[in-house]
């Protein structure tokens, strides 16, 4: 999934990298072959990359106690690839190896803690961690970034299955609390965001629109108009239209008699032609049509097609994917 036309898992790569992890182990399910063909060996991020199967979603602590080979008794990064942090990990990283505690984790402090783990603090050490709590005791939640010693596989292979039979991160953290481990927590300035739902996902991507350098490399006639930071790619044409950005036109992409408006990241080898789309995401291959009305807030997936048909019986007509929401006006 991209934002700002780079998948969400490559911007975890290059937080890696900077804060000076080579050595990087992917833990992967269903999607291994999307991620293998996107990420390959890593050496486009001078990385080794691993690829570790998990054969069911069983927990992020299951995550952790099946990489054990990989990591052997190494000290480790644990970053979820659905997470952005907009200041990396470098720091984080860092005071981790000068204080060397058995364990640092994230944290963010946020408007809604109990859609996330949270940490309860006193006097500045953490004390207890509760996955989803109805009543949270502290607005600070887990990040989706966690630095392990190797003492952390004896939690993972301590800790039973929560009620939803996974192996839950936070219970092993809690495990090492309970056990006098060292845990330390660092609370993050800078925004961070999961980017799970819609709307976490349309954020992230206006706020790393919002830090883009303009610039063209592909081809613009004279009837059109770029306004703003407008990032063009290369071999996309922009026919009789007007972009305003904050945008991202990808590669092979064509918009015809169009307007694209602000927070709007346009994917590769998609075409747009006499609609209007804004504050959305359109996904590879994808192809609006002819819409009178104007689409916002929007995430539009792989080779969708939205056109208007004049064609008698009018009618609605749908084919949809897994959890698509569909709204008319």
């Amino acid at each position: 999934m991209p934002i700002a036309n780079k998948p969400i898992l490559f911007y975890g790569l290059e937080a890696l990298v900077a804060a000076g992890v080579s050595d990087i182990g992917i833990i992967v399910g269903d999607t291994e072959a999307e991620i293998r063909s996107a990420v390959g060996d890593g050496s486009r991020w001078k990385a080794r990359v691993t690829y570790i199967k998990q054969d069911a979603p069983l927990g992020l602590a299951h995550a952790v106690k099946i990489a054990q080979p990989f990591l052997q008794r190494d000290s480790f990064v644990m970053y979820l690839g659905d997470n952005l942090v907009r200041d990396g990990v470098t720091s984080f990283v860092h005071r981790f190896e000068e204080r060397q505690p058995d364990s640092m984790i994230l944290l963010a402090k946020v408007p809604n803690p109990e859609m996330f783990g949270v940490a309860e603090l006193a006097d500045g050490r953490i004390i207890r961690l509760e996955e989803k709590p109805e009543n949270p005791k502290s607005d600070l939640v887990l990040v989706g970034v966690y630095l392990f010693t190797s003492r952390i596989f004896e939690a993972v292979n301590a800790i039973a299955p929560s009620e939803r039979g996974e192996l839950e991160i936070t219970d092993a953290i809690q495990w090492l609390l309970d056990h006098d481990a060292n845990v330390e927590p660092h609370v993050i300035q800078g925004w961070w965001k999961d980017t799970g739902r819609l709307e976490d996902m349309l954020e992230a991507n206006r706020f790393v629109l919002d830090s883009v350098k303009a610039f063209n490399a592909g081809t613009v006639d004279d009837r059109s108009k770029l306004v703003g930071k407008v990032i063009v790619e290369e071999g996309a044409e922009i026919c009789n239209s007007v972009i305003r950005g904050p945008a991202i036109i990808g590669e092979r992409t064509k918009i015809t008699d169009s307007y694209i408006g602000p927070f709007t990241s346009i994917y590769h080898g998609c075409e747009i032609r006499n609609s209007e789309l804004e504050h959305s995401i359109v996904l590879e291959n994808s192809k609006i049509l002819d819409v009178g009305i104007k689409i916002e807030d929007s995430l539009i997936g792989k080779e969708v097609v939205i056109r208007r048909t004049e064609e008698l019986p009018k009618a609605l007509r749908f084919m949809l994917g897994d959890r698509s929401e569909v709204q008319l006006t």
